[in-house]
């Protein structure tokens, strides 16, 4: 159901994310990544041209380190005296935040699930992380970091739900535009939509005419209800390959968001996440986890008729895959 976004709705907001005051920010320390052609997926698409920005081969692995290192930024020049920011993860803005506090000299506690991916946990506490464990089963993450930043004092900065990480994230669609020029498309992961808000932020300036469609698992398809009914929908722990889009439901800045500036959002099963994940990682040489893949699943899922002959963009959002679920993901082929 394709539906004319509402722009304006956004732009009346008074404190909205500022994509142009976190390029600044991220300058000389993120890597700008590169765009790579893809004539296989074009050819499977019936697509004029597929175009993807390669996140995975961001610093810490995937698109995070530029809204955790702006927001890191951003807060510590608001309140110098800031030592340790508080934050909740399964994976990916845990490395990334946990990268950003040791760049900027602050102190990282994370909050993430006991079942996370030991190479994400791995890397966070590389990076001098102090990690929090949880049971999915007993509590929420949401809940007890709550709890430790009251109890604590902590300032808190989520995975997605704030107008910094937001912005950060949204850098990634200024570099693609810039590179790539006028899309007709650009399908986004989605989780708790901070990528897709930013993208569709980059958009809506720099390439009006390009349609912004969000991919999520139907497993975890609260953000396609959500975008549908007009009602925030949310789901309970998902059973998803895609760890990183196992968030409960779109965020309070992420909802309107999503809302006023995407056109779109398309589903894709266990077994096509799986199958776009070894097809980029075949076809074009790329490390891409569950997650990075959902981009690519949607459009060979969509079938040869709604790309065809349009060029379209592809966020690849990470790669940092668990080499302990590759067996199992194999089996899913």
């Amino acid at each position: 159901m394709l539906r004319q976004p509402d722009p304006e709705s956004w732009e009346q907001q008074s404190a909205g994310p500022d994509l142009e005051a976190a390029r600044a920010r991220l300058q000389g320390t993120i890597h700008p990544t590169p765009v790579l052609g893809s004539p296989f997926f074009a050819k499977e698409s019936a697509a004029g041209e597929v175009l993807l920005k390669c996140e995975n081969l961001q610093r810490t692995g995937s698109f995070k380190l530029r809204g955790a290192l702006n927001a890191l930024s951003a807060l510590t020049e608001r309140d110098p005296a800031v030592r340790e920011v508080l934050t909740f993860s399964s994976g990916n803005h845990a490395q990334a935040l946990a990268l950003a506090g040791s760049l900027r000299g602050i102190a990282i506690t994370i909050v993430m699930p006991s079942d996370a991916p030991r190479t994400k946990r791995r890397a966070a506490e590389g990076y001098g992380a102090n990690i929090v464990e949880y049971d999915r089963a007993k509590t929420t993450r949401e809940e007890l970091a709550a709890q430790i930043a009251s109890e604590r004092g902590l300032p808190v900065i989520p995975p997605f739900d704030h107008p910094d990480v937001i912005a950060g994230q949204g850098t990634a669609g200024l570099e693609l535009f810039a590179e790539a020029g006028q899309l007709d498309d650009l399908l986004v992961p989605v989780g708790g939509g901070g990528l897709i808000s930013g993208m569709a932020m980059a958009a809506s300036r720099l390439c009006p005419g390009c349609r912004v469609i969000g991919v999520e698992p139907l497993n975890a398809d609260d953000a396609t209800r959500s975008f549908r009914t007009g009602t925030l929908q949310h789901v309970h722990n998902p059973e998803t390959v895609a760890d990183g889009a196992r968030s409960p439901s779109l965020g309070e800045h992420t909802f309107p968001l999503v809302r006023s500036l995407v056109h779109d959002m398309i589903t894709v099963t266990e077994q096509q996440i799986v199958q776009a994940m070894f097809l980029v990682m075949e076809r074009m040489n790329l490390v891409v986890e569950p997650t990075g893949a959902l981009g690519v699943a949607g459009l060979l899922a969509a079938g040869p008729d709604r790309f065809a002959r349009r060029r379209v963009g592809i966020v690849i959002s990470g790669g940092n895959v668990d080499m302990e679920s590759l067996p199992t993901l194999l089996a899913m082929r």
